[in-house]
C-alpha cells in the first residue's frame, strides 16, 4: 500500500501536449528530485497545442493526474504546467539603464529587464518569460553575471516570449475544473530543454528538437543562453496520418504499426521481412513489406527535418551549433529518425531523455516525457520564489491582486 504523503512536500509537471495528457510527481531531497509517480492519457481535446475542446482536455487531466496520485500515493493540488502551439512567438529586445552608484546592484539588473520588456503588445497577448541573453557594461558584452561589476551604463539583451492570453486561459480553465491550482505556467521548450540538455551543449551551441503530435518545438542555446525558439507545425501525428492513408488502415492500427514497425530510412530495413496490417471493414488483414511502410514514413520525416533546417538557417545560429542536435518528445522513438537527421543536417544528433531526476527514473527515462519531468526540475530549482524570467502571467498562483498581497504583509507585522 503506497504511503499517503503532505501534499505540501511534492511537485507535479503537468505536460498537456497535442496528443497526450503527462504528469510526473516528484518529492524534491538532499539529493535532488526523486520521482514518485507517473500518469499518461490521451487527449483528444487538444490540437496544435491548443485547447479546442475544453471538457474533453479536461478529462484526459482529470484521468493523468489520478493515475500519478495512485502511484504516488499522494493528492495533488497544485501542478505546474507547459504551454505550447503555433500561438507562441519569441522576440529579441534590449533595455538601457544608468548605474546609480558606479557599481551594480542586484537592483539595477532588475530595472535593466523591466526597461527591456517594456514592449507595446496587443491586448490578446500577454509576456510569459522574459529570458537575458547577455549584459553589456559600459560597452564590454558577453557578461553574464553583472552585479558588483563597476560601470556606469548597463544595457541587457533578452529574449521575450509571449503567447495568446485565450489559450493561457484556456489552460488555466481546464485545470480548474479538475480542481488544480496552476502554480506556475511554462514554455514547454524550456522545460524539455531543462531536462535533456547538459550545459556543455547550451555553451557549445546546440538545437533542441521536441517532436510532439502535430507541432515540433525548437530552442536553440548558444554560449549557454537560449538565443532562439520556433514552432514547426508537424509531428509525429503527421506521420501516423500518412502511414493510415498510405496502408488504409485505422488511425489505432496506423499508430501501432508506428510505433512497432516503423523506420525513417529505408536503409535500415531488410527488403525480405514482411508485416501484418489489419485494413478497415470485413476485409482480411494483408501482408505488406516493411520497406513500403519505410517508403510512406521517410518523405514526411525528410519533411519535418528540412523545415527544422530551414528554421535554424533563418535564425542566424545554424554555423554555431558546435553541440549538434538533440531530438526528444514521443516521435524521437521512431526507429531510424536520428539516423535520418543526422544525413539530413550533416550534423551530430543524439536522442534526449530526462536527466538529474532519481526514483523511479525508469518510467520516465523517456524522450516523451522530456516535458513534464523538466517542468518539475524547473518548479524544484525555483522553490518557494518565482523565477526571475517568470513574467506575472506566467505565475497563475500570484493572481490574488493586491489586496491578497496587502493582507500577506499585514499577517506579517502581527
Amino acid at each position: 500500500m503506497a504511503t499517503k504523503r503532505d501534499a505540501s512536500e511534492i511537485l507535479v509537471g503537468l505536460d498537456i501536449g497535442t496528443t497526450k495528457v503527462a504528469a510526473v510527481v516528484g518529492e524534491v531531497t538532499e539529493d535532488g528530485v526523486e520521482v514518485i509517480g507517473v500518469g499518461q492519457q490521451l487527449c483528444k481535446g487538444a490540437r496544435r497545442g491548443l485547447a479546442l475542446n475544453i471538457e474533453q482536455t479536461a478529462a484526459s487531466i482529470r484521468e493523468a493526474i489520478r493515475e500519478a496520485e495512485q502511484m504516488a500515493g499522494c493528492q495533488i493540488a497544485v501542478v505546474h504546467v507547459g504551454i505550447s502551439g503555433p500561438h507562441i512567438q519569441g522576440l529579441d529586445m534590449s533595455g538601457l539603464v544608468a548605474v546609480k552608484g558606479g557599481e551594480i546592484t542586484a537592483e539595477d539588473v532588475e530595472r535593466v529587464k523591466e526597461n527591456a520588456r517594456a514592449i507595446a503588445l496587443p491586448k490578446d497577448r500577454e509576456i510569459l518569460h522574459v529570458l537575458p541573453q547577455e549584459y553589456i557594461v559600459d560597452g564590454q558584452d558577453g557578461i553574464h553575471e553583472p552585479v558588483g561589476i563597476s560601470g556606469v551604463r548597463l544595457e541587457a539583451k533578452v529574449h521575450i516570449i509571449t503567447a495568446a492570453a485565450l489559450q493561457i486561459q484556456n489552460i488555466l480553465k481546464c485545470c480548474r475544473l479538475c480542481d488544480l491550482q496552476v502554480d506556475s505556467l511554462t514554455l514547454e521548450h524550456l522545460a524539455a530543454a531543462e531536462a535533456v540538455l547538459q550545459d556543455g551543449e547550451k555553451e557549445l551551441g546546440v538545437a533542441l528538437i521536441d517532436v510532439g503530435g502535430t507541432i515540433t518545438n525548437m530552442a536553440v542555446y548558444v554560449n549557454g543562453t537560449l538565443r532562439h525558439t520556433a514552432v514547426v507545425g508537424m509531428g509525429g501525428a503527421h506521420v501516423t496520418n500518412d502511414i493510415r492513408h498510405g496502408l488504409r488502415t485505422m488511425e489505432a492500427e496506423a499508430e501501432r504499426i508506428k510505433k512497432s514497425h516503423a523506420c525513417a530510412m529505408s536503409a535500415l530495413v531488410d527488403p525480405e521481412e514482411t508485416i501484418l496490417v489489419p485494413r478497415v471493414g470485413p476485409r482480411k488483414p494483408e501482408t505488406v513489406p516493411r520497406a513500403a511502410l519505410a517508403a510512406i514514413v521517410t518523405p514526411r520525416v525528410e519533411e519535418i527535418l528540412t523545415h527544422v533546417q530551414q528554421t535554424i538557417d533563418t535564425s542566424g545560429y545554424g554555423d554555431m551549433l558546435d553541440g549538434g542536435i538533440v531530438l526528444t518528445g514521443g516521435a524521437a522513438l521512431l526507429k531510424g529518425f536520428p539516423e535520418l537527421a543526422e544525413q539530413t543536417m550533416q550534423t551530430m544528433v543524439r536522442v534526449g531523455t530526462p536527466l538529474g531526476v532519481g526514483g523511479m527514473v525508469d518510467m520516465v527515462q523517456n524522450p516523451s516525457y522530456a516535458v513534464a519531468a523538466g517542468l518539475l526540475l524547473m518548479a524544484a530549482r525555483r522553490g518557494d520564489h518565482p523565477a526571475d524570467d517568470l513574467a506575472p502571467s506566467a505565475r497563475p498562483g500570484e493572481r490574488g491582486g493586491k489586496g491578497k498581497r496587502f493582507w500577506d504583509v499585514v499577517k506579517q507585522w502581527f
